[in-house]
């Protein structure tokens, strides 16, 4: 296995990069600054550079890359086709490539409440629509795909137990960054994840389950 991560110098980006790092999982991580990215990433994240919105630079960024998992994100701008841009047509452009290249399975780190269109995020450039969007337009690709919906995230880890359910679902609730990571990787493992939209979020008094269980519950 080999993982391209997009998105990787993010928030949750650079903690997907981490988490593949500490299980041995050689990265390719598709940057549009090599030196703020190397300030970022562990040492051993092989960078490339590329863009998402600039789908001829993906090819050759995917390499030999065997897995895709993508946390890219449109920054809060005043720009209305941030979200668009980023969050709808970057990820087209990363699945045309991920198919031309034959990539195994794509993770995709969107958001809770995608389907809620009166949802407060949407006055930012409708977001969840265009997330939700890039999720449809996953779902009917042909490639074998995970989607990760996550609560509000926290930058910081904390000892609450991951809590997963199946799209439309969860509505409230947050989860670390790291969590939403491990979920992420553990995907790429977990035959229960497959081609699946799992929602999910971290609660003190949840139950203690392993990824496998969190994974077949998940209808």
């Amino acid at each position: 296995m080999k993982a391209f991560v997009a998105g990787a110098t993010g928030e949750t980006g650079r903690r997907i990069v981490q988490e593949l790092i500490d299980r041995n999982i050689p990265v390719r991580a598709l940057v549009r600054d090599i030196d703020k990215a190397r300030a970022i990433l562990p040492p051993e994240t092989e960078l490339v550079l590329g863009d998402v919105l600039q789908p001829e630079s993906l090819n050759t960024a995917l390499g030999d890359s065997t897995v895709l998992l993508c946390a890219t994100g449109a920054k809060p701008s005043f720009d209305p086709t941030g979200p668009y841009q980023v969050d709808f047509a970057g990820t087209q452009n990363l699945v045309a490539a991920a198919k031309s290249q034959g990539i195994e399975h794509f993770v995709l780190v969107s958001s809770l409440c995608v389907s809620q269109f009166f949802h407060p995020l949407n006055l930012f450039w409708l977001i969840l629509v265009w997330k939700k969007q890039a999720e449809e337009y996953i779902q009917k690709s042909g490639l074998t795909y995970t989607i990760v919906r996550p609560g509000g995230l926290k930058n910081e880890d904390n000892s609450d137990r991951i809590v997963m359910q199946s799209a439309d679902t969860l509505f409230d609730g947050s989860i670390p960054r790291k969590k939403v990571a491990q979920v992420a990787v553990e995907s790429l493992f977990e035959p229960g994840a497959r081609n699946k939209i799992v929602e999910v979020v971290a609660k003190p008094d949840a139950a203690v389950k392993s990824f496998a269980e969190l994974f077949a519950h998940v209808a």
